[in-house]
């Protein structure tokens, strides 16, 4: 792939986690790590890359580096560090929410017992707890799952 095509297919990426609820600038960088050479990239390269200033890559790198996607690394012979995206990070980030489902679950059924006297909104919160109990049921058997589709299909 072209650099000129691999920046297209980055910001359509972006474009995709933005959607998601991922602020615009974290997206951007994460999805230019995504696609960056062994090594990854500086924060000056990242800078050019993107086209943006060296203030909104740094509040970019500091916020993915806050949920564990990137990884500041030195290299030996070099002044400027290097990002990287963390080896894993979506499957971290799915596998570290886990349990954040089961806490979820516990506050909306208390909420649905405090709301006693508005059916719908208790319904709503009972039908959002059994929704997140469902999602940590089964995410441990989809973690597995994905293991064994990653093994079986090197490459991706």
């Amino acid at each position: 792939m072209t650099e000129h095509r691999a920046i297209e297919a980055a910001e359509r990426g972006a474009a995709v986690m933005v959607a998601a609820g991922m602020p615009r600038m974290p997206a951007r960088v994460m999805m230019a790590l995504i696609a960056a050479p062994e090594g990854g990239y500086t924060a000056g390269e990242l800078c050019e890359r993107l086209g943006v200033s060296a203030a909104a890559v740094s509040g970019a790198v500091r916020y993915l580096q806050q949920l564990h996607f990137i990884q500041r690394r030195t290299v030996p012979g070099e002044r400027r560090e290097r990002y990287v995206l963390l080896e894993d990070a979506f499957y971290r980030s799915v596998v570290d929410n886990d349990p954040v489902y089961t806490r979820a679950a516990a506050i909306l059924d208390d909420m649905a017992a405090e709301l006693d006297d508005d059916p719908a909104a208790q319904q709503r919160a009972a039908d959002i707890a059994g929704f997140m109990r469902f999602l940590a049921r089964r995410m441990p058997q989809l973690i597995d799952e994905w293991a064994v589709e990653r093994a079986s299909h090197p490459g991706h």
